[in-house]
């Protein structure tokens, strides 16, 4: 119903985010299976648009996001790290063998308005797949511990742990590495504001 109601207004396309933790994403080309509930759901989810998308004629194109950071980030893995750090603790990665595409929200978000622009001139169905730090996360943790040192009075202690078990895929990456200059992006001042918003609101 959702879609014939779009084709009765005219709609010219589609636009759905996805996640490299669903099916045959992660490591493009590569066939891969969903990775958790989540991927699952999201997997589904794009094969019930890619059908009746297909089924409509409208054409469809998506845009796959792998694990955005970044200022009103989700109480997640960095969110953990900060917190910890301003304990005076030592910050335990888990998980420090995982391979994991770790992107800057706002550079996520500036390639998105990107391709919905491009989106506009051209019908074709089409995917995007941005990427940006592409690491360890034991050598994310480093490189984030030592921006947050250059911010912060904090010693950023990490201890990275003995990982022997891998229910997840060691390796979950997108396919596309952003060139930051052409979104006029910098990463200093992403740093920047990163420890200034979790100054005011996690601190």
């Amino acid at each position: 119903p959702i879609l014939e109601l779009l084709r009765k207004k005219h709609c010219q396309q589609i636009v759905l985010t996805g996640t490299v933790f669903e099916q045959n994403e992660g490591n493009y080309p590569h066939t891969t299976n969903a990775v958790s509930k989540y991927g699952l759901a999201k997997t589904l989810t794009a094969n019930y648009w890619q059908y009746f998308a297909a089924q409509f004629a409208i054409p469809l194109k998506r845009f796959i996001i792998s694990n955005p950071f970044g200022p009103f980030e989700e109480p997640r893995f960095t969110s953990y790290l900060i917190k910890t750090w301003a304990n005076k603790d030592k910050a335990l990665v888990k998980t420090p063998d995982y391979v994991r595409d770790n992107i800057p929200v706002d550079l996520l978000a500036k390639a998105y308005a990107q391709f919905l622009s491009k989106s506009l001139n051209n019908g074709e169905t089409s995917v995007a797949r941005p990427s940006y730090y592409i690491k360890t996360q034991g050598a994310f943790a480093h490189m984030f511990a030592e921006e947050m040192r250059k911010r912060f009075a904090l010693p950023c202690e990490l201890s990275l742990g003995n990982q022997t078990e891998f229910p997840e895929p060691k390796i979950r990456v997108n396919s596309s590495p952003l060139n930051s200059d052409e979104f006029n992006w910098s990463e200093n001042l992403f740093w920047d504001e990163l420890a200034n918003y979790y100054t005011e609101y996690v601190l």
